[in-house]
């Protein structure tokens, strides 16, 4: 018993020192796919690789996104522009220290551009619980307060360049990615 409760103290100071480390750190899709890629998860990474989201770093390199970036007012390429990038990758404009090896930003809009960095929350034991995992930096988003459709709304805007409205329900459709558990529910 002496060995176990030991172990937990451990544990239990790692995860603390880690977050009094500093800030959470980005992981990038590639550590979410193990999980989230199962049917008991909904097969979730299938349904973000076939979105518009994770062709939204390639599309900035497209020559359509040459002449908007070029009409915008925006200097050098599209897929450089701290303009363009903002919305079209995760983890735009956050310290290096706080970007694993396993992120890429040509995964362009990913898991952590919504639910947060990932660093301390990624593990079964902690996305096991919701309340541990929002307490490790997830961020928690939510159709029901409207948190879902503000988060939407930070780059479907009126910045964009490209922007023709937005409908948030319908838009939603397309992207859900509900847990069969959270779903049944």
């Amino acid at each position: 018993m002496r060995r176990i409760l030991a172990l937990l103290f451990v544990f239990l100071l790692s995860i603390v020192a880690g977050l009094a480390a500093g800030p959470h750190s980005f992981v990038g899709v590639k550590s979410c796919k193990p999980c989230h890629n199962t049917e008991k998860q909904g097969k979730q990474t299938p349904l973000w690789q076939a979105s518009e989201h994770a062709k939204a770093f390639a599309t900035l390199k497209t020559p359509e996104a040459a002449q908007v970036a070029t009409k915008a007012g925006v200097k050098g390429a599209a897929h450089e522009a701290k303009e363009c990038l903002r919305c079209h990758v995760a983890a735009f404009g956050v310290a290096a220290a706080q970007i694993k090896p396993t992120f890429a930003a040509e995964d362009g809009v990913q898991c952590e551009n919504c639910h947060g960095a990932g660093s301390d929350y990624k593990t079964m034991a902690i996305m096991k619980d919701r309340a541990k995992a929002i307490a490790a930096g997830m961020t928690d988003i939510k159709l029901s307060d409207g948190s879902a459709e503000k988060q939407c709304k930070t780059c479907h805007n009126q910045q964009s360049p490209t922007f023709k409205g937005f409908e948030f329900k319908s838009a939603w459709a397309k992207i859900a990615h509900p847990t069969p558990v959270a779903a049944a529910k």
